[in-house]
């Protein structure tokens, strides 16, 4: 294996004083402790080699400045930047690199569920935030996941052989507010 992608990832919507204790445990599982077990078990493997490897850790624009509504995911993805920085120290020795991609507004149906979630609690009509947040890309569209792929192809790849610990922005150019 000279691979992994760590990929796994929830979101929730609510204030942070609001997210029941179940799901913040839900949230940290999923979209932090994956990603320290991928850390604990891929580098074992690609030790096996010799020949290093690319380790992608999945962040988010929420793991470069936090959002309203987005604290709890917020705090998972700023934790996974800080894995990033760490594990590439760790691993830099066996010639393992390790980075991660922050994408934007995907859209997918987890960002449907996403603008529904602030629908319901902000009391604003289904899609307003979404568009609010496309309308501050400043290419002008939301993100198709293709997008998210390019990126991730390329630190997987020989391209990308002298990049790590870095946390790279796949989003379009998003103006934070």
């Amino acid at each position: 294996m000279d691979v992994f992608v760590a990929n796994a990832g929830i979101d929730w919507v609510d204030t942070i004083e609001g997210t029941p204790a179940d799901q913040v445990d839900n949230v940290i599982n999923i979209n932090l402790k994956s990603q320290i077990w991928a850390l604990q078990t891929a580098p074992k493997v690609m030790r096996k080699s010799g020949d290093g490897g690319s380790i992608v850790l999945a962040s988010s624009i929420a793991g470069m400045e936090g959002f309203e509504m987005l604290g709890i995911y917020s705090a998972t993805k700023f934790a996974t930047r800080g894995l990033v920085q760490a594990a590439a120290k760790e691993l830099a020795v066996d010639k393992i690199r390790v980075n991660a991609y922050n994408p934007g507004i995907v859209l997918t149906p987890m960002w449907d569920e996403i603008d529904a979630r602030f629908a319901e609690r902000k009391n604003v009509p289904v899609g307003s935030t979404r568009q609010a947040f496309i309308d501050g890309i400043l290419l002008g569209r939301g993100e198709e996941p293709e997008d998210v792929a390019k990126l991730v192809s390329f630190l997987s790849g020989d391209e990308s052989d002298y990049i790590t610990g870095q946390s790279i922005a796949v989003d379009g150019g998003i103006k934070f507010s």
